[in-house]
């Protein structure tokens, strides 16, 4: 299944760019180019370090655009559903049987209960 380029597009927007973003406005609000300039002299992945550190405010931001229109923020993946046909095994007949039996059990049980509940109550 091909993908959509625009949805492609979005998630990368989303995923990688936006948190990254953040992690740059928010490091240049707090010391200004100076601590910028040192996520990408003290890592040997800024990147993968800034995307850590604005993925929070990110998450923030994307589930905001999901409260304006869902998918918008979090996009939608698409997927292929198939129904998948499945065979009875003989394990299956016998768990159903042990199951059958339980439950029968449970049911004399709570007859045995109800009775002596009866009885207490006259």
């Amino acid at each position: 299944m091909a993908a959509d380029p625009f949805d492609a597009l979005r998630l990368t927007l989303m995923q990688d760019v936006l948190p990254v973003g953040l992690a740059v406005v928010e490091r240049a609000l707090k010391g200004g180019s100076a601590e910028v300039m040192a996520a990408f002299n003290d890592t040997n992945d800024p990147l993968g370090q800034l995307r850590e550190e604005g993925e929070p405010v990110a998450s923030q931001v994307r589930e905001g655009l999901d409260r304006v229109q869902p998918g918008l923020g979090n996009p939608v993946m698409k997927v292929e559903v198939r129904d998948v046909p499945t065979e009875p095994s003989a394990a299956t007949a016998v768990d159903d049987a042990a199951l059958a039996r339980t439950l029968e059990r449970i049911s004399g049980r709570l007859r045995l209960l109800e009775q002596r509940i009866d009885d207490s109550a006259s």
